[in-house]
């Protein structure tokens, strides 16, 4: 079965772009585009695709009301964010609205297939980082004290958020760059968190650092 899709983006370029890496799937048809809100809206009902890919900062209407608007005019359609925003702002509205799917452009052409085909289907794809944002909002983050920290893990997470690379911190240490790396693997798998950035957030706002 073929899909049919509409792309919304206002740049001529992720357009093109897009229009082109789509192209390469032989189940994928791109049966329209847009560059502003309104002509989502009017491209989307004369096509009547089966996913609707958008960014979601738009010329009006945009974000979670765009989505909104979509899905009242054509309600079997499914929504797929592709945007560079992650923020609150960005993804709450668009969730509640009733995207689907919210991915980054930075994800893998295969991830971005994967979805598509996902939310065709009627499933919700999430990035990690967007995933973990939306986790964080519906429960309650669990206390954390330092306690909870190894004295190891603590030493780890202060030269991290000193900068230290993997290499620097094992030389600092006198351990090897794999037991810094499981060190981090478990710092990461405490504070809740995606990488050594957010880590180093975490630790600052919970009084860690």
């Amino acid at each position: 079965m073929t899909l049919r899709l509409v792309v919304v983006d206002d740049h001529p370029v992720v357009r093109d772009g897009l229009r082109g890496m789509l192209g390469t799937q032989p189940d994928f048809e791109v049966a329209g585009e847009a560059a502003t809100g309104l002509e989502a809206l009017t491209v989307v009902e004369a096509v009547r695709p089966d996913v609707v890919l958008t960014d979601l900062r738009l010329p009006e209407p945009s974000g979670g009301t765009l989505i909104r608007l979509l899905l009242e005019r054509l309600p079997g359609v499914r929504v797929l964010v592709l945007t560079t925003h992650d923020t609150d702002s960005d993804v709450l509205p668009a969730v509640e609205a009733g995207a689907i799917g919210y991915l980054l452009k930075d994800a893998p052409r295969e991830e971005l297939f994967r979805a598509v085909r996902a939310a065709a289907r009627g499933e919700t794809v999430l990035s990690p980082t967007v995933a973990t944002l939306l986790l964080s909002r519906v429960r309650p983050a669990r206390p954390l004290t330092e306690a909870q920290l190894s004295s190891r893990e603590r030493e780890v997470l202060a030269l991290v958020a000193q900068g230290r690379t993997n290499r620097e911190t094992a030389a600092a240490l006198f351990i090897s760059e794999a037991t810094v790396k499981t060190h981090l693997l478990h710092i990461y798998a405490k504070l809740e968190v995606p990488d050594r950035a957010a880590a180093v957030s975490a630790a600052h706002r919970r009084g860690l650092l």
